[in-house]
C-alpha cells in the first residue's frame, strides 16, 4: 500500500464532520481534498503532509516532528508542512495539525 493505513484512518475520522471531503492518491500517499483543495495527506512512512498558512510556517516548524518538505531536491513553497509520526503520536498533537490544515483551507475558500 502506498500510504500508512492507520494514519489515513485517523485522518478520515478527523475529517468526518467536514461537508466536502474527497480522497485522492497523490504525492505517493493518500490526499484528502476539502472544499476541492488539498488539505492533508498521509504517506507510506506515517508522515502527515498538510497545507498551512504560509505566515505561520516559521512558528509551526518549531513543533515536534515538523519540517519543510522537499520535492525532487527542492524545498516546496511556503505553506506546505510535513510532520513525522512522532509529531502526531498524541491525539492532541494530531488534532492540532488537522486544525491547522482546516483553518487554512477555510481561509483559502473565503479568498483571504
Amino acid at each position: 500500500m502506498a500510504y500508512d493505513p492507520e494514519l489515513a484512518d485517523r485522518t478520515r475520522e478527523a475529517l468526518s464532520e467536514e461537508a466536502d471531503v474527497r480522497e485522492v492518491k497523490m504525492f505517493g500517499g493518500l490526499a484528502f481534498m476539502v472544499n476541492g483543495k488539498l488539505a492533508v495527506s498521509a504517506d507510506s512512512h506515517g508522515r502527515l503532509m498538510l497545507r498551512c498558512d504560509p505566515d505561520r510556517v516559521e512558528e509551526l516548524l518549531q513543533r515536534e516532528g515538523a519540517f519543510w518538505p522537499e520535492m525532487r531536491g527542492r524545498r516546496m513553497s511556503k505553506g506546505w508542512m510535513v510532520v513525522d509520526a512522532g509529531g502526531t503520536e498524541s491525539d492532541e498533537a494530531f488534532d492540532s495539525w488537522i486544525r491547522e490544515a482546516l483553518d487554512f483551507n477555510e481561509k483559502e475558500a473565503a479568498g483571504e
